[in-house]
């Protein structure tokens, strides 16, 4: 299994860690930034009037509100990724990564508009009256060649069950496995509770959820977004205004590094501004999922009848996800100078690497060496031979340990509960077969203990773990009841309604092993299916890009009739030409 993970890892690295899916992702944006004339400044207003009801008629075909559909699609972009993977990208890019995490959602609030619209064109309307779309529709009714000769080659159709299998791997990758194992850690870690216990009654309540379908997880999202959002953001801002001489000299840490990359401070080892930029797109795009087309699925449901309307509602998501809630992380993270600052941890063994050489962070010298190091710009030998260990400390000379991107301190071996004495043996920087059972000291750390630290670090003091835990629930539940509604979708479209009871009873146990299970392989796994799923829809809305543009001036100028006393419509739709 280790093997099978390390080539995933790598194959990950040539798909989304590449700087070419980066491109792909950043630029289609972009592009349709541009083509469209910045439709996530000039509808923002319009799209919040939507998701409010103010248009919604009776006729209107669908499962849902403009609201529940945005609330289910918020929860399954709402995540472990807002809490951990913020503080982890800081951790990875310093401050400057969270301007890029920005940028990277205004950018996505435009990719997500777009395919959400386009989506929710081609749905289908199945017999008993339930609605199932997202880019595997489009895909396989507009994306078909047709030759000279008249022939037509379904490569959409293709294209759409690659999608469709993509977003099934994906719904246990991203929404099921790892978010489980997310909170059953968290609440042994702060209740000690047993991880079982956890995901047999989380297990349960997801059933009871998503065996109602659509409609009842659309109930719930509705109530539990909001809730949880309101949460956090009490909770968050309880820590910033605990922390006030740092607010300032955080916002101008994040823009002021944008474009140098992150100094060294404290104990962070500093970051190039590409690894600052590479990190911050990454956690971004991840975090609000734009262009992997995910949210399309939930919003293929609501009750709209022109698509153009629900993608003007879409394009709040990444500004709701990123441009707020991951902002107040970073603010928790970077104002409470918990991001910079090492504490007492038990090390990961992933995050440990024993290097030649004896270094001190004091020295600047030492901390632009190790600062090339853990960026990749320049390597220090890894230690290869034995430590000798007496009473749990380690004795042999010109050896470092780094851990979580930081020289550790203070570092103590054990085995079992008591200190280890004796050699042990390193390779490639590498602890191998050892009796030390773990190894603790003062570095960095990251992810989501990094944001229980950083709540800590305030006026809530030690009962910041616990609303940081209570978040980390409701976000990674919530997360897993989306997604098992974008994979009975993605199930529908491959083999048919009767198959999702299956997909349904797959999905609550696997959500319920992974629980008490190690779901490393399963994170490996969901990187490469989100590539799956971004790549050809990515490519699908690009060659659609005409229809999303008349479609837009369509929507315009039949809003214009409807609603004459709407004054800002006719400005629309008079920006909409005919040119391409």
């Amino acid at each position: 299994m280790h093997k099978l993970n390390e080539f995933l890892v790598t194959l990950d690295g040539y798909l989304g860690g590449h700087p070419w899916f980066m491109i792909l992702l950043i630029g289609t944006g972009l592009f349709f930034t541009l083509y469209l004339g910045f439709p996530q400044i000039r509808y923002f207003r319009h799209a919040i009037r939507i998701t409010g009801g103010k248009y919604d008629h009776s006729h209107d075909v669908g499962d849902t509100s403009h609201f529940q559909s945005l609330a289910t699609a918020l929860s399954g972009t709402v995540g472990t990724g807002n809490i951990a993977g913020v503080a982890l990208a800081i951790h990875l890019g310093g401050p400057a990564a969270l301007f890029w995490m920005l940028i990277t959602a205004a950018i996505g609030m435009c990719t997500k508009m777009v395919e959400v619209s386009i989506s929710h064109k081609y749905r289908d309307i199945l017999p008993d009256g339930s609605v199932s779309g997202g880019p595997m529709y489009y895909m396989k009714k507009r994306l078909n060649i047709t030759t000279k000769s008249g022939k037509v080659i379904k490569t959409g159709a293709i294209l759409g069950a690659f999608f469709a299998g993509a977003t099934i791997l994906s719904s246990f990758g991203t929404g099921n496995l790892p978010q489980v194992n997310s909170i059953s850690n968290s609440v042994f870690a702060t209740f000690g509770i047993k991880h079982i216990i956890t995901g047999g009654i989380l297990a349960f309540l997801l059933g009871l959820v998503i065996i109602g379908g659509i409609k009842r997880i659309a109930k719930v999202t509705s109530v539990l977004v909001p809730f949880m959002a309101l949460l956090y953001l009490i909770g968050a801002l309880l820590v910033i205004f605990s922390n006030t001489e740092n607010i300032i000299p955080s916002f101008l840490s994040i823009f002021g590094d944008a474009f140098t990359g992150s100094a060294a401070a404290g104990g962070f080892l500093g970051a190039t501004f590409a690894y600052a930029m590479n990190r911050g797109v990454n956690r971004g795009l991840f975090s609000n999922e734009s262009g992997q087309g995910s949210a399309p699925i939930a919003h293929s449901a609501a009750r709209a009848p022109e698509p153009v309307s629900e993608g003007m509602v879409a394009l709040l998501e990444p500004f709701i996800d990123t441009i707020v809630i991951c902002t107040l992380t970073g603010l928790v993270v970077l104002s409470s100078g918990a991001w910079n600052t090492k504490t007492i941890n038990t090390f990961q063994t992933t995050d440990m690497q024993f290097i030649e050489g004896s270094y001190d962070d004091s020295r600047e010298a030492d901390v632009e060496r190790l600062g090339n190091h853990v960026s990749g710009r320049e390597f220090i030998g890894l230690y290869n031979g034995t430590l000798q260990i007496e009473n749990g400390i380690m004795i042999t000379e010109n050896v470092s340990l780094l851990h979580a991107r930081s020289l550790a301190e203070n570092v103590k071996f054990l085995s079992g509960k008591e200190p280890y004495n004796g050699e042990v043996t390193i390779a490639n920087g590498k602890l191998t077969g050892t009796a030390i059972t773990s190894v603790s000291g003062e570095s960095l750390i990251h992810s989501a203990p990094l944001t229980n630290f950083a709540f800590s670090r305030s006026l809530l003091g030690g009962f910041g773990a616990y609303v940081v835990t209570f978040s980390l629930l409701l976000f990674a539940f919530s997360t897993a009841i989306s997604w098992s509604y974008y994979g009975d979708r993605a199930t529908t479209y491959l083999f048919g309604s009767k198959f999702v009871i299956y997909y349904r009873l797959i999905f609550v146990a696997g959500f319920f092993i992974a629980s008490f299970t190690d779901t490393t392989i399963i994170w490996s796994l969901s990187y490469i299916a989100i590539v799956l799923m971004a790549v050809p829809n990515l490519i699908g809305i690009l060659l659609l890009r005409k229809e999303m543009k008349q479609s837009v001036k369509d929507y315009w100028l039949t809003f214009s009739k409807q609603y004459p006393e709407e004054k800002i419509s006719g400005v629309m739709a008079k920006r909409f030409g005919d040119k391409d």
